[in-house]
Formats: C-alpha cells, sequence, structure tokens
C-alpha cells in the first residue's frame, strides 16, 4: 500500500501554506507565538526570552537513530536542531544548544535545502526539534522546500510549552505532534523553568494537538506516518507527579496515546540548583512511572533503550 502523501502538499496546493506563513512571519513584529508572549519586535532585532530574531538559528541537522522507533526505521529520523528555546529548564541536557545558543543564523531557503537534502539520504521523516519559537520560519521554509519535491511526514517535537494559537497555523501542515509532558508539579515548574503555568498550557496544547492529528497511526512497515507522540521523562524522587500526567493522557487525551516513558534523566546544565534534581531517578522511579501509565489504562508505551551518557 502507498502511504498517504502528508497534508502540507494540499495545503501548499490550495495557496494556505502560504497564507498560514505571511500570516506567521507579521506575529514576529510583536511576538506572541508561545506563551511567554514577550511582545517584542523580532523583525527590527529585539529578541526575548528565546533570543531569537526573524531568522531561525540551526545547531545540527542528521538523520539520528536514537528516536522512538515508529519514527526511526532503516533510513532514521531526519532531525533538525534549533538553536535556543522558550522553555529553558534549568536542567536542559543540551544546555550549549538551548541556553548559551551554540548554532548557527540561516536564511529560510537554508532551512528548506536542509529538510530536501535529509529526505535524500533516506529519512523517514522531518523531525523540528524546538521549533516553538521558529514556527514563522519553519511554514516559510516549507513551502520552497515543498515547491523543490519534499514529501516526508513532519514531525514537530516541543517542549509542551506551546500556544494553542500558534499550533492551529500548522494544522493540516504538521503530520507527527512530539510534544514532552514534563511535569504537573507547578511548584517545580516555576523553579525549573519560570513557567508555574507549564502544565496548564501543555493540557491545552496536547489536546489541539490531539484534535488535529489523532492518535498515532504506524503504517505495516513499522512507520509513523500520523499523529500524537507523547514524551515524558521520569525524574528523581517523583519529581515530575508522573501519575497526574499519565492520568491527564488517559482520561483527557486517548487510551491509545503512544507514550515515551524515558529514564534518561541526569543532571545536567544548572540541575543541582533545584533539590532532588542533583540526583540521577533509581530504578524504583522509573518502574513507578510505567506502573502509573498502566494503571491509568495507557497500553501503547515505547520500548526503553539502555543508555549510557556522560554529561
Amino acid at each position: 500500500m502507498t502511504p498517504k502523501a502528508p497534508s502540507y502538499i494540499e495545503l501548499h496546493e490550495s495557496g494556505g501554506l502560504r497564507e498560514r506563513a505571511e500570516y506567521a512571519k507579521g506575529i514576529l513584529a510583536s511576538c506572541t507565538l508561545c506563551p511567554r508572549n514577550c511582545g517584542v519586535n523580532r523583525i527590527s532585532g529585539e529578541t526575548g526570552v528565546c533570543k531569537t530574531g526573524d531568522k531561525a538559528r540551526v545547531s545540527s541537522f542528521n538523520p539520528h537513530f536514537g528516536e522512538e522507533p515508529p519514527l526511526v526505521g532503516r533510513g532514521g529520523s531526519g532531525t533538525i536542531f534549533f538553536t535556543h528555546c522558550n522553555l529553558l529548564c534549568l536542567f536542559c541536557q543540551n544546555f550549549d544548544i538551548s541556553h548559551e545558543g551554540e548554532g548557527e543564523t540561516l536564511s529560510d531557503e537554508t532551512l528548506a535545502a536542509m529538510m530536501l537534502r535529509l529526505q535524500k539520504m533516506g529519512c523517514h521523516n522531518i523531525n523540528f526539534v524546538t521549533p516553538t519559537h521558529v514556527v514563522p520560519q519553519i511554514l516559510s521554509a516549507l513551502e520552497i522546500a515543498v515547491e523543490k519535491g519534499l514529501s516526508v511526514p513532519l514531525v514537530y517535537n516541543s517542549g509542551g510549552y506551546d500556544s494553542v494559537e500558534t499550533l492551529k497555523l500548522l494544522d493540516g501542515a504538521i503530520d507527527i505532534y512530539m510534544p514532552d509532558f514534563k511535569f504537573m508539579n507547578r511548584e517545580l515548574a516555576k523553579s525549573v523553568c519560570n513557567a508555574e503555568d507549564y502544565s496548564d498550557i501543555a493540557c491545552a496544547a496536547l489536546k489541539e494537538m490531539h484534535r488535529q492529528v489523532g492518535d498515532l497511526v504506524i503504517d505495516e512497515t513499522g512507520i509513523a506516518r500520523k499523529g500524537l507522540l507523547v514524551r515524558h521523562l521520569v525524574l528523581p524522587r517523583g519529581l515530575a507527579d508522573t501519575e497526574a500526567v499519565m492520568t491527564f493522557l488517559a482520561e483527557e487525551i486517548s487510551r491509545d496515546t503512544y507514550v515515551n516513558i524515558m529514564p534518561q534523566y541526569r543532571p545536567c546544565g544548572r540541575a543541582r540548583e533545584i533539590d532532588g534534581l542533583s540526583e540521577y531517578p533509581s530504578k524504583n522511579d522509573f518502574e513507578q512511572a510505567s506502573d502509573a501509565a498502566s494503571r491509568a489504562g495507557l497500553h501503547r508505551l515505547d520500548k526503553p533503550k539502555r543508555v549510557f551518557m556522560v554529561c
């Protein structure tokens, strides 16, 4: 069976993609793309929390084989790692990229060329990592790439701190949403990323993502074509309030939600400034998180991988 073409091709043919890109670029004049609502004029060079102007910055792009199996397949997931972030967790494992700005400023044309290059290398999808603050640039580059033959699914791989209004601009452009749902604990969210409202924002964002794409659809070859895939990083001492996260996913999104409960937390960046985050999660922490998912009725759980990393 030939997989259905990504919906962004139809959106482009209707003229809707260009309209979305132009509208999104206009938001940069007083930026409210994300829940920070900085209101800065990024077109004129002002920057807010994300420290990004009118052009995207990229730290790297390559076929990635460490993502979830439905994204990786044999050809890998074509990841494009954007520099900076709108959430800025103190424990970020890519601290040099998100906080310190490692990367290169690119034109929309160059970003489009990256997408096409990854497709040519055999990647099953284009995976935008930390894309929340560069949605206008992605839409503009996508229009260029589609005209030159882009035809693989697009993955929106975010921290979950996404505005519903901005997500609506992506309706019909993004095939697979892969947000983190980091924590329900409001006090921790305030301490770790100065976003006490994180859980409220993430709940609304995931509902919108699921409305657009539904549960994850995997084709007969084991490759994801469309849908929602949620990641949750297990923190030491149950600090993330994992049970509440899993209950929300099961009861307010879908019991068929594909969930990756990730055991690879390690105290990076400024994690040691927060009580409890200087530790590694125990085997018991991970088992309790998995049990919470099962109790909630979630059954599509990604198989954990053995991870060996040095921070």
